[in-house]
């Protein structure tokens, strides 16, 4: 009888891997495809995202959660690049690429010569355009536009001295883009205690016309989990009140985790626990619990579960840091969980973050664990 219910539960786990993978495969698909420019503030890219995640939560009969809606609107200011070209020493760069501006450059057209400041920067005569070498390329979101323009060079791409730049960099300074935060909830069977499941859905957005940053493991994967999440208890009915958030304005900041902190749907005292999802595309090397060291006894417990179930590679723990959107909830006495993966991929915040190179390698079994974690509450 013992083999018989064994044999049961490895079918069930084979089965329920490969529907959560297939599902989370699809999103992240089409999360990171051009339609959704990645996720940021050119072609409303993030505006597409967020009516994506909408459909989903309202295709699946899942409640509101601000009031009748699904979306609770805020306002950011952002850095765009929506004309960029550079050329140097008479090549054509690719951006995205070759380089990258700085987030917070400022426009500029024209050409000019660039001398070396020291080993790793070059510089026009007036220090109004300036070339950095770097190893690697990694974005991010500017809130402002300066006087001087920053390019990042990617020195494995482009291997000679900058002597001479032609360029055109057009930026467009967003004062008060619109953005929003994305949610729903299913209503608990015994108990109004609240259980949060979030991820950040924003991600780089794109460089002019023809570059984009795909985000597949920053972060579609972590919105395809919690999709995940949610169509699970849409099926397998909550004993807590269960909302799914994906929050807008991470790369910025943590400006959409902010608004929604101090404009909560709902009371934030009776929120039992928040598990914010992030970088869940790996795995290799097991998992990494922010707020671990925090709250050891949930951590204990999650580290126990995973031990006698034999899930992912291991179960590891840091202290308290503001590194992904469950930083603003925790500071309001919300106990919360930062989760995401180990090992794989190294793409982060770059082109590279597609979606045929993310593996997915213990995506299912981190669900899982999820799941049973959430239940022994």
């Amino acid at each position: 009888m013992k083999l018989f219910w064994l044999a049961v539960l490895t079918c069930l786990a084979c089965s329920l891997g490969a529907q959560d993978t297939a599902y989370a495969r699809k999103i992240i698909n089409d999360l990171t495809s051009e339609k959704f420019y990645g996720r940021g503030y050119l072609h409303n890219g993030l505006g597409k995202a967020a009516s994506y995640i909408e459909h989903e939560l309202k295709s699946n009969g899942i409640t509101p959660l601000f009031d009748g809606k699904y979306m609770q609107p805020f306002f950011q200011t952002v850095n765009t690049f929506p004309v960029i070209e550079v050329t140097l020493n008479g090549k054509k760069l690719i951006p995205g690429w070759d380089y990258i501006p700085h987030p917070s450059s400022g426009p500029l057209k024209g050409r000019y010569p660039v001398y070396p400041k020291d080993s790793v920067t070059y510089a026009s005569p007036r220090g109004e355009l300036v070339f950095q070498l770097r190893k690697k390329l990694t974005y991010s979101v500017g809130n402002e536009s300066r006087n001087k323009t920053i390019i990042e060079l990617d020195k494995t791409r482009f291997k000679e001295l900058p002597e001479k730049a032609e360029l055109e960099l057009k930026t467009k300074l967003l004062n008060k883009f619109k953005a929003n935060n994305v949610g729903g909830m299913i209503k608990g069977t015994s108990s109004d205690s609240i259980i949060i499941f979030s991820a950040h859905y924003d991600h780089l957005g794109g460089l002019g016309d023809h570059t984009y940053f795909p985000g597949a493991n920053d972060n579609a994967s972590g919105v395809s989990m919690v999709l995940n999440l949610m169509q699970y208890y849409k099926t397998h009915p909550p004993k807590y009140t269960t909302v799914f958030v994906f929050f807008a304005g991470e790369e910025a900041g943590l400006l959409g985790s902010l608004h929604l902190s101090e404009n909560p749907p709902f009371p934030l005292k009776q929120v039992k626990f928040m598990i914010n999802l992030d970088l869940l595309g790996t795995g290799d090397e097991g998992i990494m619990v922010v707020n671990g060291a925090v709250f050891e006894k949930e951590f204990k417990r999650l580290h126990d579960l995973n031990d006698a179930q034999r899930l992912v590679y291991g179960v590891n723990k840091r202290g308290k840091a503001a590194n992904s959107d469950h930083y603003w909830f925790s500071e309001k006495g919300v106990p919360a969980f930062f989760i995401y993966t180990l090992g794989g991929v190294t793409a982060y915040h770059d082109v590279r973050d597609i979606s045929a190179t993310l593996p997915l390698t213990d995506y299912a079994d981190v669900c899982r664990l999820i799941l049973k974690f959430v239940d022994g509450f």
